[in-house]
């Protein structure tokens, strides 16, 4: 399929998705795609909008207790710090349970496996609504980690194999914006459903949700059988990228240091501001709006530079943290409420920015740099509401506020200085490598579909613009990285 270049061959080729192999010979041909490797049949938008439904649910389940806190405590007889509990259980669990749960599930159907996860959520969430002290809901707890790490990391990655080349980016914002809906609709609605009918109410709601969306992966989603499995050496090979640790680093910081005041959002607010249980609930509501509008507008900007992105966000979320506490005593609930929405604004581009961050420095291992990004994003969770429950147990809940301020202002350091991906290579942004790079014979031309490689054929690019691997549009399969 490629020309011969300096005495080399291209000697693999590999699923963007499974790092399942398939030889090219001498002849320069692809042995035989197999069956079911690249794109499922069907799916398309529909079942996009499900893997969307999947992660709204999954991060609303995980994030039900930040509105809930104080009549959780209450009725269990714990401190907020304790109850914070439930929240760090979850991301701790969930940060093992993406990368192992990656490993274990081999060349398993994707849609089975998603809608397995789901099911189990299902139960974690029906368990914690009957939970009798703390120690049941913990377990409760601990079972939403596993069904969310699972979910989290098997469909961010997924996107590719349903729509055409083209749509990919708008697909995984797609998907990534039920991050954000889930601040939107999910925590709100379930701090609603726990001033309306408790906070027992709210879990049950949330178990039916869950069943619903894993009915509908069911029926949207095609068969997703995998070409190969991830393997551990594969995920631990990527971080040793100067880019790929850099943008992990930067996932720890950020998603800590928000954890650590958003999970005691509502004490902190009660503090400051004298907000209500039902001006709470429209803080939460502007938050979430804010954040989804964020996701979008992140995700046309992260695609054309992450770290130009990222460095935006780190400087927006730190001033808005810190002045929170002061804005809140001289100008009330209004003023506190705004800064909670420009929070959320600057919160809502962090999923996609760091997720495409992460796939621009990893295209030929996409599932595996998922399962690092969703471990890394979950145990920053964890760590946020431990420290942040350490925080307001020892200080009161004002201490969050410069916690969190200091570990943004820390990400922005680390945008704004550390080892950014590369957007591509050669003259104009095309591919680099044996007969693509600058200057060479075979360099690819621009095409209405796509890109024409030296051999004529029709190539795609695959994820985010630039990318320094390509497409095979008939079999959805990556070449791997030029040596």
């Amino acid at each position: 399929m490629f020309p011969r270049a300096g005495g080399r061959w291209l000697e693999t080729m590999v699923n963007s998705e499974t790092a399942g192999t398939a030889e090219t010979g001498r002849s320069g041909q692809a042995a035989a795609v197999p069956r079911g490797l690249g794109r499922g049949r069907g799916g398309g938008w529909p079942a996009v909008g499900a893997l969307a439904a999947a992660t709204c649910t999954v991060v609303t389940s995980e994030m039900l207790p930040v509105g809930l806190l104080t009549p959780i405590g209450r009725e269990l007889r714990v401190s907020d710090g304790t109850a914070g509990l439930s929240l760090t259980l979850t991301g701790l669990v969930a940060a093992v349970a993406a990368p192992v749960l990656t490993l274990l599930i081999g060349r398993r159907d994707r849609r089975a496996v998603l809608a397995v996860l789901m099911a189990a959520l299902t139960a974690a969430n029906l368990l914690a609504a009957y939970a009798t002290g703390i120690g049941v809901l913990l377990a409760a707890r601990a079972l939403v980690g596993v069904g969310m790490g699972g979910v989290w990391a098997i469909a961010s990655g997924l996107a590719v194999r349903l729509v055409p080349e083209r749509r990919v980016a708008a697909a995984t914002s797609l998907v990534f914006s039920g991050v954000a809906a889930a601040s939107v609709l999910g925590v709100p609605a379930g701090t609603l459903v726990g001033e309306l009918g408790g906070w027992r109410a709210a879990f049950t709601a949330m178990a039916g949700v869950c069943a619903v969306v894993a009915l509908a992966l069911l029926v949207l989603l095609p068969p997703l059988p995998a070409a190969g499995a991830v393997r551990l050496r594969g995920v631990l090979g990527l971080l040793r990228r100067p880019p790929v640790a850099t943008g992990l680093l930067l996932v720890a910081l950020l998603v800590t240091g928000h954890f650590a005041a958003y999970t005691y959002v509502r004490p902190v607010l009660e503090a400051v501001a004298g907000a209500t249980p039902g001006q709470l609930g429209t803080a939460l509501l502007a938050f979430g709006v804010a954040g989804l509008a964020g996701n979008f507008a992140a995700g046309a900007g992260a695609a054309r530079s992450p770290r130009t992105a990222l460095v935006g966000i780190c400087a927006v979320l730190t001033a808005a943290v810190l002045l929170v506490p002061p804005v809140g005593r001289a100008a009330g609930f209004p003023g506190a409420a705004a800064l909670v929405a420009v929070w959320g604004l600057a919160y809502g581009g962090v999923s996609v920015s760091t997720q495409t961050w992460l796939m621009t420095a990893a295209p030929d291992a996409r599932e595996a740099a998922s399962a690092l990004f969703v471990a890394v994003f979950n145990g920053a969770i964890a760590l946020g509401a431990l420290a942040g429950g350490r925080a307001a147990d020892g200080w009161g809940t004002g201490g969050v506020v410069p916690l969190a301020g200091a570990l943004a202002a820390g990400a922005l350091l680390t945008a704004a200085l550390g080892r950014a991906p590369r957007r591509g290579g050669g003259a104009g942004g095309g591919f680099v490598g044996p007969g693509w790079g600058r200057g060479g014979p075979g360099r690819a031309r621009g095409g209405r579909d796509g890109l024409v490689g030296p051999d004529g054929a029709r190539w795609a690019v695959v994820g985010v613009p630039g990318c320094r691997e390509a497409s095979w549009s008939a079999g959805g399969v990556l070449v791997r990285r030029w040596r």
